[in-house]
């Protein structure tokens, strides 16, 4: 005869962090609005109306001025003539280009360095702290505005600058790991059967700072977005004509002073004020 089991099946485990983030109205909207933006940016050349570097003749008014939005211009002009819907488009492609790019790298530089820091010792892994100890010292912005200024700025050269600054912390965040994680038994086993420091690191490491990288990864788009847009709206990050959201905000910075200025938003309040009321 065969025994036939009559025990309970188990149920299966749900993923709580999962289970949170459904239960998460805001944390699900902001994944849809996420994956919207990717979205129009590789999708730029069907979304976008207008060739956002086409000059229209009649893109400006008769006094030379952008058009407000309407019509064939879903968001107006710019200085020029172009369409700014399209050059906003273009402009997410850019700036998720640069977010994405310099970020993975810098995350891979930081996890490398702040893991060979911490597996060597000696003099050598002491070196490479202290040298991240310096690029701590400097302020971000001025260091990336230095770096560009002595490189040619492009889309590529301003990702590599970024993800020349962007690796300090993450390098001191994986040193502190790695530190705590060979001391480990398993780390230690290892050591004792002979493995190089290279298997060590490869099999027994760096599986451990998956979460970390993962984590740094997904936070870090958003600062280097902002960085980007940081630098070219200074002049020294992508260069025109490609668009770029903080170039596009630096060439209209003027009209945007003096059409959405407090004096003129409360004129239109008090102006609303005073209309009689029913």
């Amino acid at each position: 005869m065969i025994a036939v089991s009559t025990a309970p099946a188990k149920p299966k485990r749900r993923n709580r962090s999962l289970v949170r983030f459904r239960r998460n109205p805001a944390a699900i909207l902001g994944l849809i609005v996420c994956v919207l933006i990717v979205l129009v940016a590789l999708l730029a050349p069907w979304v976008a109306p207008h060739d956002p570097d086409f000059q229209f003749p009649e893109g400006l008014t008769m006094e030379g001025a952008p058009l407000a939005p309407g019509g064939s211009y879903l968001l107006g002009t710019d200085l020029l003539g172009r369409d700014l819907f399209s050059r906003i488009v273009w402009g997410a492609r850019a700036s998720l280009t640069v977010g994405f790019v310099a970020n993975g790298v810098a995350v891979l530089l930081g996890v490398l360095v702040g893991a060979l820091g911490a597996l060597t010792r000696g003099w050598v892994g002491t070196v490479i702290m202290r040298f991240t100890d310096v690029m701590l010292a400097f302020p971000v912005l001025l260091l990336a505005i230095a770096l560009t200024a002595i490189l040619k700025p492009s889309l590529w050269i301003v990702a590599l600058v970024i993800a020349l600054i962007n690796w300090v912390p993450i390098a001191r965040v994986v040193y502190s790991e790695v530190a705590a994680l060979r001391e480990r038994e398993f780390v230690e086993a290892a050591n004792a059967v002979g493995a190089s420091g290279g298997r060590v690191l490869t099999r027994h490491i760096l599986p451990h700072l998956v979460p970390t990288a993962l984590v740094w990864g997904s936070l870090g788009v958003s600062t280097t977005v902002l960085l980007e847009a940081t630098l070219s709206f200074l002049g020294v990050g992508v260069q025109p004509p490609t668009p770029s959201w903080g170039g596009i905000i630096n060439e209209s910075q003027g009209k945007l002073s003096n059409n959405v200025s407090p004096m003129l938003l409360l004129r239109w309040y008090f102006s609303r004020l005073a209309q009689p009321q029913g």
